[in-house]
């Protein structure tokens, strides 16, 4: 079985390359998939798309919705969802997906630093496993889908 695992979360670091390396040196049977991590294609493929707005409302609202073709679709196949919470912004895109794979009963692994604790109690308490780093997460990854 090749297990599909939706990477989702900050796009400041790139801590979805770390997993996919690690979990690459394990010969795990993972396939992964992401949202579009170009900050700027995400934020204007509505308007890209389907032409400007005047209100930035109405920007944010033609991107969210194409996003979330995307984003819900590879959320919906997936086996287990990775959300990651970065240290230096606030990602509400993160928590409305980890809420979303936690309303399908996706499997949920949650990352974050240690301060993010508390203000994360909720989403961590929906997650099967919160870690910290990328290598924990591989390490869960290969004992879920190798180990016997």
């Amino acid at each position: 079985m090749t297990w599909t695992v939706y990477l989702s979360g900050e796009i400041h670091s790139n801590w979805r390359n770390d997993i996919i390396t690690e979990a690459g040196g394990k010969n795990l049977p993972v396939e992964f998939t992401a949202p579009v991590t170009d900050h700027a294609a995400s934020d204007n493929a509505g308007t890209d798309i389907l032409g400007s707005e005047e209100s930035s409302f109405w920007k944010d609202h033609k991107g969210a919705s194409i996003n979330a073709i995307r984003t819900r679709t590879l959320i919906e196949k997936s086996d287990i969802v990775v959300v990651k919470f970065g240290e230096k912004y606030r990602q509400w895109n993160a928590a409305f997906d980890a809420g979303y794979a936690a309303a399908l009963g996706k499997k949920l692994i949650v990352m974050h630093p240690e301060e993010h604790t508390h203000a994360l109690k909720e989403v961590d308490s929906a997650a099967l496993a919160v870690a910290k780093t990328p290598a924990q997460v591989a390490e869960i990854l290969e004992y879920v889908t190798v180990k016997e």
